[in-house]
């Protein structure tokens, strides 16, 4: 099955500023474009609205006049329903109450051929329930674009339990025939972003109601450690705490309340007392004018220690012992265990989702990295009963990492650190919806890396970590919140098993 033929007419039901997103990406592919909206007269603004953008377009040498020109000639305001008889897919983008989708839908079906490819822009509800009324359920398709849509590149392409694989494939085509990257997934909660980038909000917001660091430093760790675009607490206070919450709490509802994306009670209270994010003036952060932005904890410069020992392998950190003797700190090797013993005789361990207080011996743990050379942070955490801490570990283990050209930022004794709890979840939550049918490994890398952008894919980077180490953190999790949060899935276990018994050969 084919794209759709640039000949053909594209409709676009709602003008707000996904439709005319949605509408501006159908005209520069060379599509003939109607738009309609309820409202009288707002179909015409919106297509002046689209002119504008292409004019914007043409100044910014994007565009050329006459290209310009020709897709202004092609898009026209209807102001009925019934002009869009022609119309070879509608693509609609309305209001997200599923009554007010299906009573569309249904006077649609009226209207156009049954060969017209019908398709909702939905972001939070479900495309089988929307299609399920029609007469033709199967020509019916999710077409979810992201925010704005002109520029963003990914279109996850859903399929609701009717919808037939000619049309899923041609939406596929067509999509990607408009310059877009699809990717394809079955009519599940959160479809594949919304679903899987629960994690990323969920266990920061976790760390914070422990109160074991703020938001500011949460957000530096998962950056400059992690190596994501922006931290939860910013990203969230960009999207709106009010848009954030509400989805969480619709994939959690539509799970029928699994632990797995239990929504945060913090930023419930934050909705409830309107702090919705930049755009009532403050959110996690304030944003009224001269507000000063909260910096990270930071340690202060502490000494380097003049000599390690480095025990076994230390699996993802593996890269640090390199990294410790080019900057010039002695190193010694010795085979057993997976740790770095400092000079005090405190043991420097890659987190793995036990508390430092259960340790009698001194004991310092230090975060996950996405790569620990490019990494300009690192977060560490000890035991807060300094009968369990050794003199001067904490401090030797700051000037280590200072050593290294890392900022610093202690936190509290909490369970999987920051970034090392977030990328097992990212990973786990991943790889259930693999097993579950949702979407190819593929293409939810794509869909993570291209919506969100990730650093990578919850999958390949768990490929990189190992899924033995990623159940190991998940399963100590597990243990200390025994709630079925953090119990790994079965493909997860599965994929851990089948490597060790790879590795023992």
């Amino acid at each position: 099955m084919t794209a759709i033929d640039k000949s053909r007419t594209v409709a676009v039901v709602g003008t707000g500023t996904m439709g005319q997103g949605i509408a501006q990406v159908a005209l520069v592919a060379g599509h003939p474009v109607r738009l309609y909206d309820a409202a009288p007269g707002r179909a015409a603004e919106a297509a002046d609205a689209v002119g504008a953008r292409l004019d914007r377009l043409v100044d910014k040498g994007r565009l050329a006049a006459a290209e310009r020109d020709a897709a202004r000639a092609r898009l026209i305001p209807a102001a009925e329903l019934t002009e869009l008889a022609d119309a070879a897919l509608v693509i609609e983008a309305i209001l997200e109450q599923l009554p007010v989708k299906q009573e569309l839908f249904g006077a649609l079906e009226k209207i156009v051929a049954d060969d017209c490819l019908l398709a909702t822009n939905t972001s939070s509800l479900s495309v089988t329930a929307i299609g399920g009324a029609l007469r033709v359920p199967g020509r019916f398709v999710g077409l979810h674009f992201f925010n704005p849509a002109p520029l963003l590149p990914l279109v996850e392409v859903v399929s609701g339990f009717a919808t037939e694989e000619s049309a899923a494939t041609r939406a596929y085509e067509t999509a990607k025939a408009w310059g877009k990257t699809p990717v394809r997934c079955t009519d599940t909660p959160g479809f594949i972003v919304n679903r899987i980038a629960r994690p990323f909000y969920a266990e920061a917001f976790a760390v914070y109601e422990e109160r074991v660091a703020d938001p500011a430093t949460i957000d530096a760790v998962l950056r400059e450690s992690g190596g994501f675009r922006m931290g939860p607490f910013e990203l969230t206070d960009l999207i709106g705490q009010d848009v954030n919450e509400a989805v969480t709490r619709s994939v959690w509802e539509s799970f029928f309340q699994s632990s797995k994306f239990t929504p945060s009670l913090a930023q419930r209270r934050l909705v409830e007392s309107g702090r919705h994010g930049r755009k009532s003036g403050h959110g996690w952060f304030s944003y009224a004018e001269g507000a000063e932005r909260p910096r990270p904890h930071t340690e202060p410069p502490a000494p380097a220690p003049r000599s390690v020992i480095v025990h076994g392998d230390l699996g993802p950190a593996e890269p640090l012992a390199g990294m410790i003797e080019q900057a010039g700190i002695q190193v010694r090797h010795k085979p057993e265990g997976a740790c770095i013993a400092l000079p005090g005789g405190a043991q420097l361990r890659l987190v793995d989702g036990e508390a430092a207080f259960e340790y009698e011996n001194g004991i310092v743990y230090f975060d996950l990295a996405l790569d620990y050379e490019k990494a300009t942070r690192i977060a560490l955490t000890a035991s807060q009963d300094t009968l369990r801490t050794m003199p001067g570990a904490v401090e030797e283990a700051v000037g280590l990492f200072q050593a290294l050209g890392k900022d610093v930022s202690l936190i509290g004794d909490v369970p999987g650190m920051i970034v090392a709890r977030t990328v097992a979840m990212l990973a786990d939550v991943a790889v259930d919806a693999v097993e579950r049918g949702v979407a190819s490994a593929e293409d939810i890398d794509t869909a993570m890396r291209l919506g969100v952008n990730y650093p990578a894919g919850p999958l390949e980077w768990a490929e990189k970590l190992g899924f033995d180490w990623i159940c190991d953190v998940l399963g100590s999790l597990h243990d200390r919140y025994p709630t079925g949060r953090y119990a790994p899935c079965p493909g997860s276990t599965r994929r851990a098993f089948s490597s060790i018994e790879e590795e023992s050969g």
